[in-house]
This record gives structure tokens, sequence and C-alpha cells, in this order.
């Protein structure tokens, strides 16, 4: 009505089975729950013409101008800022989504929406669910691109944390510095072997969540000890990358650092600068003063309940059906 662009994603064959239908149901039920700079959000939703006989749901989102993998592959010019711009406004968002108790668990390039001023949303949250992390409930792991996977995944841990979503940031964050996957098999052990690779041999507290197989065939494995430092010195040169993507790709996700620390670490001042100076909504400017906000980076106003999963799982089909029909006539 505005006559602002907007992106068009149609879901189709919502109600092929219950898995499809709860993929849908929470990824609306998401998205209407955003409003942060850095994570995609719904702008609307085309009601169904029929609320008894329905197969697909298209609903309206902001309108972006490209994706960080397109960019990672052209021959765009990437400097240090562009990156340490990019992965504080990824990690920014990452803390809404974690703080809202949802695990994104598909992070990578193509899910990292970029405007031509640099701003960067997260989107796609087809895999994303809702996380207690009281309960250590068991959850599917084979979940996340294969690329930016963390370990204790490609190791079949079915109980595990928004570290996975950490470790592919970490991951992205080398991609922009070389312009390189930087662990890029042809499937789950290869991948697993490349991680090792780079940093280390983990040891058996390392994979206390680990299926026997996995465990079995690092165990199987030469021992290889590795100096982090001089392997992410292949990546780049500069000392606080190095420390922030050590810490980043720590193999043991209690280990690895979290979003909140990981948003104050010294490589990406000068990013948080950047961001809050010309880019956020949540800063203002006045008399050509900038005024900053006492929260730079925010967390979700209403938290996800973190049984809403358990609340979903006893929704039949068609209490689904018709939710989604309500949801989108109002």
């Amino acid at each position: 009505r505005s006559g602002k662009k907007l992106a068009l994603k149609k879901m189709p064959h919502v109600f092929q089975n219950m898995c499809a239908c709860r993929r849908v149901y929470r990824e609306i039920s998401m998205l209407n729950s955003f409003q942060h700079d850095n994570v995609i959000g719904l702008v609307d939703v085309i009601r169904p013409q029929n609320p008894n006989f329905f197969q697909e749901i298209s609903v309206f989102t902001e309108l972006m101008e490209t994706d960080l993998h397109k960019i990672i592959v052209s021959p765009q010019e990437l400097t240090v800022e562009h990156v340490k711009l990019f992965v504080y406004q990824i990690l920014r968002g990452l803390k809404y989504l974690h703080s809202a108790h949802i695990l994104h668990r598909d992070i990578k390039p193509a899910n990292l929406l970029v405007n031509s001023d640099c701003c960067l949303k997260i989107c796609d949250f087809g895999l994303a669910r809702v996380w207690d992390e009281k309960e250590n409930a068991e959850m599917t792991h084979e979940v996340v691109t294969q690329y930016y996977r963390a370990p204790e995944l490609l190791m079949g841990a079915r109980i595990y944390t928004d570290a996975i979503d950490v470790w592919s940031v970490g991951c992205i964050f080398a991609e922009l510095m070389d312009r390189n996957i930087l662990f890029q098999a042809p499937g789950p052990l290869d991948q697993l072997d490349k991680i090792i690779d780079l940093v280390g041999t983990p040891s058996t507290e390392d994979m206390v969540l680990a299926c026997d197989g996995a465990r079995a065939h690092v165990l199987q494995l030469p021992i290889k000890r590795v100096d982090t430092r001089a392997s992410f010195s292949k990546i780049t040169k500069d000392d606080l990358a190095i420390d922030l993507l050590s810490r980043l790709l720590a193999f043991n996700p209690d280990q690895r650092i979290d979003v909140s620390e990981a948003l104050h670490h010294p490589f990406l001042s000068d990013g948080r600068l950047r961001f809050h100076s010309l880019m956020c909504s949540c800063c203002s400017t006045n008399d050509n003063q900038r005024i900053f906000c006492n929260d730079l980076e925010p967390v979700h106003s209403a938290p996800f309940d973190p049984r809403w999963e358990q609340e979903l799982a006893r929704l039949t089909l068609f209490d689904q059906r018709d939710r989604l029909y309500n949801f989108a006539a109002n």
C-alpha cells in the first residue's frame, strides 16, 4: 500500500505431512515476533481463499538486495573493515535470536542478506527451533549446511546448544577473510577430518556427546597436535582476528566463545562503532550529533517459552491449519 517493494516467499505443500506443517508454523511464528535491524521480519501474510482447503502459504518480508555468498564469490573488494562490520552484525542478530530461545541451525552466507549500504539481516528459519537450555532435550543432528556444521553435529550429538550457531559464524568469518570455504569436504567424516587438521585432535572430554561411531573414527586417526595460532595465520595475519577465530572455532562447544562475549571482542570494535554511527535504528542523530542508545545489542522483547516446542507437538495438523489461517486473516 505504501509502494515499498517487498520479498514474497511461497511455502508450498504445507500440509503434506506433520513435519512440513510444523516447520512452516514454526517459521511464521518466529518471523512474526522479530523486530531487529539484523534479523529479517514478517511484513504480511496472504490470506488463503478457502479456510478448509489450502496447501500453500505466502508471506511478505523485507526486500534485500543480495546475500553474503554472492558477495564472497564476486569480484567485489572485501576489506577488513567490511569483515568487521559483517561479523558484528551476524553476532548482533544471533544474540537477539538466542535471547528468544531460538537456535537458527543453518547460519551460512546464503542466509545472510545484505544491502548496498552493508546492512545485514539473518534470514531463512526453516531449520530453526525453540530450545530449552535447561531441558537437554534431544534434537536432530542433521541440521546446518555441512560446510558450516559444528563438530558436535558432525559427530552425531543429539543434545547441543546455541554454540552450533557460533561455530557457523567462525566458518563465515574465515571465509570472508580468505574468500574460500574454510572446511569443504565431500562428506561429514571428511568434514570432521578437515576440522581436526586445523584445530587438532579433540580430547575424550571434547567428544562426550559424540555417537560411538564418530568417536571410534576419531580415535583411530593419528593424534594431531597443532598450534592453532599458526593454523589460523594461514587465513589472516591480524592477531586480533586470529584470537577471535580460534575462540569461535573451539572444538569443544563448552569452550567456544558465546555471542555476547564475541560482540565485545576488540577485533570488532571498529565494526561496532561504524554500525551504530551510521546504520542502526537504535541510536539517533540530533543537531548533527550522534546519540548512542544505552543498549547497543538488544535482546528479544518477548522470548518464546522454552516449552513452546512441546506445545507445538501437541497440536494436530488441523489445529495448525486453523491457526495459520486465522493468523493470515487477522
